[in-house]
């Protein structure tokens, strides 16, 4: 499980980048997200024709990559969060378990037509946090990642 300081990162924040490429063609979307703890993931909401979900499925590498980041002027406050992993789409059960953390953190997403869901299953996390000393990093990592 990744340190208090990444877990309480992620609690205070929302939004995420996410990183995907695809031919060697990199491309970046900007994702609301839920982080359940218990299971180390993140869920997000895409469609499936969006470009950088069709650039995961057609190209065939579920590998990602992402950034959160607290946006300051005060160089002392700067904290930051990169991230890597591996993204599925939800289904069966796990899809009702996460539909339900999503809409309790995004109530607005009940309107959304068709919403589909996804898992991030991070497995490498850097923590910036410059509160800590300037560029402190805090890593995580896990003992033996899927490729």
């Amino acid at each position: 499980m990744p340190e208090k300081q990444i877990l309480d990162f992620l609690k205070e924040h929302h939004i995420l980048t996410l990183a995907v490429s695809r031919e060697n063609i990199p491309w970046c979307s900007t994702c609301y997200y839920v982080y359940q703890p218990e299971e180390n993931r993140f869920i997000i909401t895409s469609d499936p024709q969006t470009r950088h979900i069709r650039d995961v499925i057609d190209g065939g590498n579920y590998r990602v990559s992402g950034a959160i980041a607290l946006e300051t002027r005060l160089v002392g406050k700067i904290r930051g969060i990169q991230f890597s992993g591996k993204i599925n789409v939800l289904e069966g059960p796990e899809l009702k378990k996460a539909r339900a953390a999503y809409l309790k953190g995004f109530p607005v997403a009940r309107m959304v037509p068709g919403l589909h869901l996804w898992e991030i299953k991070p497995d490498f996390f850097k923590l910036t946090d410059n509160r800590l000393g300037f560029g402190k990093k805090l890593v995580w990592q896990e003992e033996n990642p899927p490729k």
